[in-house]
């Protein structure tokens, strides 16, 4: 794995009035890592992720991504990055290559970029008979390796991805992990917040998130050493007991 680091954080703090959302983090990511962001309901995760993605700016700390810095270059960050939120983010009314269209234009690809680039998308995932299939017709594990693919479209340094598997079989959410991988081999660095305690054995590191604060960083391998557990699940279990604050 490559040393370089694209994501670093310093003290980086959020607050809302007196409610510090996030609270004094630090930490960073490599290139080509998959990095899994846990934590609880009202943890912290969502509006630290947002920071990342240049669309909230800190109270206080630092923070780069992708060689920019989260205060005041967040328009160069959201250009390197590619983001999938937990609430389905393609539009249901267009077909599938429109979709992929739209935001191949949003990310600045030219017309040649896009029409090679939806074909090689549409084989990679099996999609060719669907070209002009609604995407409100498609199932929802489709919609959810459509929505991947597309926030990687242009081969972003990053993708974040905001629990990306809610919802969908265990099965479909293997295959959506395999999507994961490729990416990873394309040098893509993956940030992930997912519920299912089974993924975060897949991710290279995690960070659990408690109250604002991550209370653990490390492999899974040793966080489940460290905490003498079995599993991440787990892991994850005896630090949230320890939470005070409910979202």
């Amino acid at each position: 794995m490559d040393e370089e680091i694209v994501i670093q954080t310093d003290g980086l703090t959020k607050r809302f009035g007196s409610f510090t959302a996030v609270d004094h983090i630090s930490f960073d990511v490599k290139k080509g890592e998959i990095f899994g962001f846990l934590g609880a309901n009202g943890a912290g995760k969502t509006t630290a992720m947002r920071m990342l993605c240049g669309l909230s700016k800190p109270t206080s700390g630092k923070g780069m991504v992708a060689g920019f810095n989260i205060t005041n270059q967040q328009e160069q960050i959201k250009k390197n990055i590619g983001y999938m939120s937990q609430k389905f983010s393609l539009y249901e009314d267009l077909k599938v290559w429109e979709n992929i269209r739209l935001f191949g234009g949003i990310y600045g690809l030219n017309d040649k970029q896009i029409a090679e680039g939806t074909d090689r998308l549409l084989k990679t995932l099996h999609f060719e008979s669907e070209r002009q299939t609604l995407v409100r017709s498609l199932p929802l594990g489709w919609k959810q390796k459509l929505a991947f693919s597309v926030a990687i479209f242009h081969e972003p340094k990053i993708v974040f991805l905001d629990e990306p598997t809610g919802g969908v079989d265990p099965a479909t959410r293997r295959q959506f992990w395999e999507l994961i991988y490729d990416a990873v081999e394309r040098g893509i660095t993956v940030f992930v917040t997912t519920h299912y305690m089974d993924e975060a054995e897949y991710c290279n590191r995690v960070s659990i998130m408690v109250d604002g604060r991550i209370d653990a960083l490390d492999s899974p391998q040793n966080l489940k050493s460290q905490f003498q557990a079995k599993s991440m699940d787990e892991v994850f279990t005896k630090l949230a007991r320890k939470a005070q604050r409910l979202e």
